[in-house]
């Protein structure tokens, strides 16, 4: 394990991350950022050149569509439901004093 985590970055994480661990968690935390730190180190060893970064395993292409209204105003119908209406909107109970 060639990432020693100090017990002052353990530390300043759990404050970043309001956690309160034991000394026993810290330990385990520890041990465990190590190996992620060494699992980080073994990718850099793979030779990427070449290989176009991406951010999903599938293809993904854009799924937006136009923001077009189809249901045009219909204000004065959806009202007619309400049990209350007021200046146009629906009335509703107050419900903050």
């Amino acid at each position: 394990m060639a990432n020693i985590i100090s017990d002052e970055t353990i530390e300043y994480v759990s404050i970043l991350a309001k956690l309160e661990l034991s000394e026993k968690e810290k330990e385990q935390a520890k041990r465990d950022m190590g190996r992620m730190l060494d699992y980080f180190d073994k990718l850099n060893e793979l030779n990427t050149e070449g290989i176009e970064p991406m951010s999903h395993i599938f293809p993904v292409s854009n799924v937006f569509r136009e923001d077009e209204v189809e249901n045009g105003d219909q204000r004065d119908e959806m009202l007619a439901n309400a049990p209350k209406a007021k200046d146009g909107s629906f009335q509703v109970p107050r419900t903050v004093e």
